[in-house]
């Protein structure tokens, strides 16, 4: 029987031809073989409709299509203008280019960092759940496995209870970029401390805060539930829960930063509270409203780092800000390719609670002797 690693073949939507071809790259340095990549396109009709194009064949591939769903860099002409890619547009192209493979595919994997629409999880009016349809189309469409990092709420994969769901977290290469850059941490709980921006990141936050042997603090939203805007319940406040970061480095973890308001604001009251030095973990860097918040938070010193990686496309004014520090997941991409292929357990790559206890206990014995 031939082994499953001669069919692996790999499929990078135009939202995602770096990360793509980063991780071919990397998987053929491991190989030592040739690239597995499969051209794909996806042209428009004047209207703006669109169909999908693969350019090699398919046929008996293990395939890992790679989309990066944020990308709002792309752009498409529809009746003589020009128009932005939505998120509806890549998954649009998404499905196009797995109708395309017309069944013949061995198995079709989705790699969908951003997982399409997970701010729409749940009900709570006369309301769509957009993310749970997104899942069932796919697996209606005879996806096998969709991976994901850092989904907004990892309990939407209940959708598709029958469908392999893979919700990965950078939990330890925040650690290890964290830790490389600054050598004068104390990693203990009278000088540090990690931070929920909100309740919904409380469970990223007590894992981490678990693994360092670190105390934690919360802050909770509280809005104003007889308005909606732009899709939402408006922030009238933040509120803080826990021991005072007075002191101490502060670390503020969330799955993603869209305009920024929220983590600003965040950063600035726990300033003004007296902590040290606030370095801000966000899966997705959006930066949805440009760079103007944070440029003035941080001339204001309300905080240090902005840590994001490039899982999302990363917008060049980012890449410019001296504050701004990503991080790189292409070499994880492809371990999680390569793993998969080869019908080795994931357990080892996406449970890497013991290897961040260890780059903790290795950062304490070198600095904090």
């Amino acid at each position: 029987m031939p082994e499953m690693t001669e069919q692996l073949g790999i499929i990078a939507m135009d939202s995602a031809k770096e990360l793509g071809k980063r991780a071919d790259e990397i998987i053929r340095e491991w190989r030592g073989d040739e690239s597995r990549l499969i051209e794909a396109r996806c042209p428009r009709f004047a209207s703006g409709e669109g169909k999908g194009i693969i350019e090699q064949s398919v046929r008996d591939k293990d395939l890992y299509l790679i989309t990066d769903v944020t990308n709002n860099s792309l752009t498409y002409m529809m009746d003589g203008s020009r128009n932005r890619m939505s998120p509806d547009d890549h998954f649009q192209d998404l499905k196009r280019v797995i109708a395309a493979c017309n069944g013949s595919a061995a198995r079709i994997n989705v790699i969908m960092p951003f997982l399409y629409e997970s701010r729409q999880h749940r009900r709570t009016m006369r309301e769509s759940l957009d993310c749970g349809v997104m899942l069932q189309e796919l697996e209606g469409m005879g996806v096998h496995s969709l991976i994901t990092f850092d989904a907004h709420d990892p309990r939407v994969q209940h959708a598709v209870p029958l469908m392999n769901f893979e919700n990965v977290s950078p939990a330890l290469q925040f650690s290890q970029m964290l830790l490389a850059e600054y050598e004068d941490l104390i990693l203990d709980r009278e000088h540090m401390m990690f931070i929920a921006p909100d309740e919904g990141a409380t469970g990223r936050v007590v894992f981490m805060a678990s693994l360092f042997g670190l105390n934690i603090g919360m802050f909770y939203k509280r809005r104003d539930y007889t308005v909606i805007v732009d899709g939402t319940n408006p922030i009238v406040a933040h509120e803080f829960c826990g021991e005072s970061p007075e002191g101490k480095d502060c670390i503020v973890i969330d799955d993603m930063i869209a305009s920024g308001g929220s983590i600003i604001d965040v950063a600035r009251q726990l300033k003004e509270r007296g902590a040290r030095r606030i370095f801000l973990f966000a899966t997705f860097g959006l930066f949805t409203h440009g760079m103007d918040k944070f440029d003035r938070g941080f001339e204001n010193g309300w905080f240090t780092r902005v840590f994001t990686t490039n899982l999302a496309h990363l917008k060049p004014e980012a890449l410019e800000r001296e504050y701004f520090c990503p991080i790189r997941m292409d070499r994880y991409v492809a371990a999680l390719i390569n793993h998969m292929n080869k019908g080795e357990s994931l357990t080892r790559i996406t449970r890497p609670e013991s290897r961040i206890i260890e780059t903790a206990e290795k950062y304490r014995a070198a600095h904090n002797a």
